[in-house]
């Protein structure tokens, strides 16, 4: 099962106000584990970032000018998280960037369907408590000493492990449900195919018979002798 924990950042809160992305980064998960692929790139807004943003993310105005528009990157990104769900913490905010920028681009929008909420996934699990990646890093002892600043790759991977810890931890995965449908259809599928053999016969020849007298005639006291003699001792 692939999945894709999805993070952006961005210049202020609302689309519909103008707003844009400024950067994107993405992890691939395989049956919720990290795969090691990774997607991420900063987005020229092709406007100014207000001085709130850039406190939130760092990214300034000249820096990001020197890189591609989402519209030069969107094959790119819609190649990568293919039509696999996607794990976003506060799903809502991110989709609507996502999609305002895919409008832009005459492209179709990501449905909410496909989101995997964590926030809500975070709110049920623990009611009442303190939803936000720094208080659920800090409630499974993930290390997120590396967030000075938000940065979509980093706040991808960290929540990457906050999504396992909110299925159930490590632990989830120890059964390897996935492998052993697999490994039992190969089985069956190699015992199929199998030919059929007639038993082998386990009887001794009277060549066999004879040579095994032979030999115990030859031994003092002999147990087997006693057995077929009747003699044998008891227990």
């Amino acid at each position: 099962m692939r999945e894709v924990v999805l993070d952006t950042e961005t210049t202020g809160l609302d689309p519909e106000q103008g707003h844009r992305i400024v950067e994107i980064g993405a992890v691939e998960l395989i049956h919720h584990l990290p795969t090691g692929r990774t997607f991420h790139t900063y987005v020229n807004p092709e406007r100014d970032v207000p001085a709130d943003a850039e406190r939130v993310h760092g990214l300034t105005a000249a820096f990001l000018a020197r890189h591609p528009t989402f519209a030069e990157i969107v094959d790119d990104f819609l190649a990568f998280i293919a039509d696999d769900p996607l794990v976003i913490h506060n799903a809502a905010f991110d989709l609507a960037f996502l999609n305002a920028e895919l409008a832009r681009c005459g492209r179709d929008p990501i449905p909410a369907s496909r989101a995997v909420d964590t926030v809500a996934l975070a709110r049920e699990k623990f009611p009442g408590q303190p939803a936000n990646l720094d208080a659920l890093c800090r409630r499974f002892g993930i290390d997120a000493s590396a967030r000075t600043l938000h940065g979509a790759l980093l706040d991808s991977q960290l929540l990457a492990e906050v999504y396992l810890h909110l299925l159930g931890g490590p632990q989830t995965m120890l059964a390897l449900e996935p492998v052993r449908p697999l490994a039992a259809a190969a089985a069956g599928t190699a015992a199929a195919r199998r030919p059929v053999r007639p038993p082998r016969p386990h009887a001794p020849t009277p060549e066999e018979l004879a040579a095994h007298a032979r030999f115990v005639a030859e031994i003092p006291d002999a147990l087997w002798r006693e057995e077929e003699d009747g003699t044998a001792a008891s227990d």
